[in-house]
């Protein structure tokens, strides 16, 4: 079969909207947009541990701390989800972290903030964790298969996320005054950076028109943007809470809220390494995966023992 033919079978594939599964031929492009997206979700689970990681023993009582510890450990299981995934594309784990620890590769520029208190532990819940609901729903039926596979299970999973986020949100709005305060303070400071989680403009967007045509993406930024602004303004009028932006209307004639433009001036000076947290989040990752080097090679040292064990007993 020669490429050409294989492009038509691809081409062909995509116009049915049937899955890409790992052992087809897709052409080098697509493999590396694939790469590059699932890396960067990948990385942003397991560097999204650590600003939750940071409250689980400062948590108010028990029952917090063990839904905390709960969320925690199920970001690591979607991180692994998501490596796998990446690797079925051809790249190892090792490359990826070597990328992620030298800046080749990103992950969301929302956990370049800091968790400064406990309410934060409710909005990353209701507003990070739903404007990721709302950009992964889709990714479960995106054109490549073993990513779409790996989304589903995750999707459950943040739904819990965002569900005890909001409740935390609910439980401090309906306390003291000064609980109310945290909340709302909270929320100022989570709101805009939730809205750059989408990515840049659809304009200014280097790589949604192509992903949109190889169904990797099924909508644009701007599309989920709208939609997650839809739903929370909603939620935050139940909570009692209120957004602080000023051209935050509702349009009878679009059927959707108006709302103002994040500072995407502050968006890229993270992606460059200048936000709050960049540094600390990643000289966390690098010094976590230098000190479990020691239980990686104990890890491959323990399966070659027991395949010669079996290769010997077979023989």
């Amino acid at each position: 079969m020669t490429v050409h033919s294989f492009q038509e079978h691809f081409d062909e594939k995509m116009d049915k909207d049937q899955a890409i599964e790992a052992k087809d031929w897709m052409p080098d492009d697509y493999r590396k947009t694939l790469i590059r997206q699932i890396a960067q979700h990948a990385h942003s689970e397991i560097v999204g541990m650590l600003p939750e990681g940071n409250w689980i023993t400062r948590a108010p009582n028990l029952r917090r701390k063990a839904i905390l510890l709960a969320k925690v450990q199920d970001e690591a299981g979607h991180g692994l989800y998501l490596y796998s995934a990446a690797e079925s594309l051809g790249i190892s784990r090792d490359d990826m972290m070597e990328q992620l620890h030298s800046g080749k590769q990103k992950y969301s520029s929302i956990f370049n903030y800091p968790t400064i208190s406990w309410a934060d532990m409710g909005a990353v819940g209701w507003l990070v964790d739903g404007a990721a609901i709302m950009n992964q729903v889709p990714l479960c039926r995106t054109s490549y298969g073993p990513y779409a596979r790996a989304m589903v299970r995750i999707c459950k999973e943040e739904s819990f996320h965002q569900r005890q986020g909001y409740e935390i949100m609910l439980t401090l709005a309906n306390g003291t005054e000064m609980q109310k305060k945290m909340a709302q303070d909270s929320l100022n400071r989570w709101w805009w950076p939730s809205l750059m989680m989408f990515g840049p403009p659809d304009a200014d967007s280097p790589h949604t028109e192509q992903s949109m045509r190889w169904r990797i993406k099924r909508f644009t930024n701007d599309e989920l943007r709208q939609r997650f602004v839809d739903v929370t303004v909603e939620q935050a009028r139940i909570l009692g809470l209120t957004i602080l932006d000023k051209d935050l209307k509702w349009n009878e004639a679009t059927g959707h809220y108006d709302f103002g433009t994040p500072d995407w001036n502050e968006f890229y000076n993270i992606l460059k390494g200048n936000g709050p947290c960049n540094k600390e989040r990643l000289d966390v990752r690098r010094k976590a995966w230098e000190e479990g080097q020691w239980v990686r090679e104990a890890a491959l040292a323990y399966s070659d023992k027991r395949r010669q064990r079996k290769e010997k007993k077979a023989a």
